[in-house]
């Protein structure tokens, strides 16, 4: 009997003994899993939080790139305004290109103060360790200059030097006494369209004044615009005198024929706009009347 009291104690025992190790097992299991769960949860927020800093990053970045598109636009309007130059197409090809070096060809349309002009030219890059280097190599430039010869002589230097920043530096020069001068004659052709005539257009360079009173008696104002071969551009004006021989003969204090040497007097004392004004006055207008003041 207490063998077999025995026996049953032992099998009690061996099941409790399994029961522990199964609640064990399941016990190790479940930390495993919780282990795991909690690994994926970290990575999950850690994934999160890279995400949330890329893309905060990203607005940054977007943010910044707008800013300076901003800037750049900026500085191109100014540049622009400042120069009178605008790019309306603009093309590069890759020719050649080695490990140093790059020949590319680039082509250039746009207008300066509405002289338009066409530029294709071959660029040639060096790149050394410290920094790159750029070369013209061949430069071709289109201009509608057949009205300005001394702008054709230049375009020509320009081209044989392969000058190209002498040539945008002294077109928007020459192209801005051209617009200023048409402005100028526009201005007084407007304000008095009985006494100013303009017979080949406000882009001419002469302006002619005539006294509706005297008939046949004239002034010719002409406003050449030099540039020389170096790009230095000069504005030059000159009054010519056309009167009538019966004139001429009755004007015995030869104020006519001093009359061109005090425009170039009054040039010099008040500039281009207030000479002709002062010029106009004294030969068209009654006294009292001036045309920058009106």
């Amino acid at each position: 009997m207490e063998k077999s009291l025995y026996e049953m104690y032992e099998n009690e025992i061996k099941t409790l003994e399994q029961e522990i190790q199964e609640l064990t097992k399941q016990y190790e299991d479940n930390q495993q899993k919780e282990q795991l769960a909690e690994e994926e949860i970290e990575e999950a927020i850690k994934c999160h939080r890279g995400k949330t800093d890329f893309e905060s990053r990203t607005s940054e970045s977007l943010a910044d790139m707008r800013h300076e598109l901003e800037q750049l636009e900026s500085e191109f309007s100014f540049l622009t305004k400042l120069s009178g130059i605008v790019f309306t197409r603009y093309s590069k090809q890759t020719v050649d290109k080695d490990e140093n070096k790059c020949t590319e060809r680039h082509k250039i349309t746009g207008n300066c103060y509405l002289l338009p002009f066409q530029i294709e030219c071959t660029l040639l890059k060096v790149q050394n360790k410290e920094s790159i280097s750029s070369v013209v190599t061949d430069l071709s430039i289109i201009i509608e200059s057949s009205e300005y010869s001394d702008l054709s002589k230049f375009v020509s230097r320009a081209v044989e030097t392969k000058n190209l920043l002498l040539f945008f530096r002294s077109l928007s020069s020459f192209a801005e006494w051209c617009n200023r001068r048409k402005h100028t004659f526009l201005h007084f052709k407007e304000r008095y369209p009985e006494i100013v005539r303009l017979p080949e257009g406000s882009s001419a360079d002469y302006m002619v004044l005539r006294n509706p009173k005297l008939s046949g008696c004239e002034l010719i104002v002409v406003w050449k615009i030099q540039i020389n071969e170096e790009g230095i551009v000069t504005p030059v004006l000159d009054l010519l005198t056309k009167i009538p021989e019966q004139a001429l003969r009755l004007d015995k204090k030869k104020v006519i024929e001093k009359t061109p040497l005090c425009f170039q007097n009054l040039l010099d004392a008040f500039g281009i706009e207030c000479a002709i004004d002062n010029v106009l006055k004294a030969f068209c207008l009654e006294e009292g009347g001036s045309a920058i003041d009106k």
